[in-house]
């Protein structure tokens, strides 16, 4: 269970040379830990620098779910696109 009672699924990835876009900073790329939350209805996707403590929203990183157990194939789909370390 994620913060505050809800679900979430968490991953380390590598974001390749076109990096991840996030709502408030933009590109980034590197090592990133990608947090997939349950939000009410809807998957909402959340990167930080590994370790760091800043969270950032994935753009265009929502989706409504149909059930909360789809949290964890959103997540499994989102890691398999951003996680590109070899570009």
């Amino acid at each position: 269970m994620g913060e505050k009672g809800t679900a979430a699924q968490t991953a380390d990835i590598t974001a390749g040379p076109g990096g991840v876009m996030t709502d408030e900073v933009g590109v980034i790329t590197g090592e990133l830990t990608l947090r997939t939350e349950l939000d009410g209805k809807h998957a909402v996707l959340r990167v930080q620098y590994k370790d760091a403590a800043e969270w950032y929203a994935v753009t265009g990183g929502r989706a409504a779910l149909v059930d909360p157990a789809d949290l964890v194939a959103v997540h499994t789909v989102a890691v398999g696109l951003l996680d590109r370390p070899e570009g």
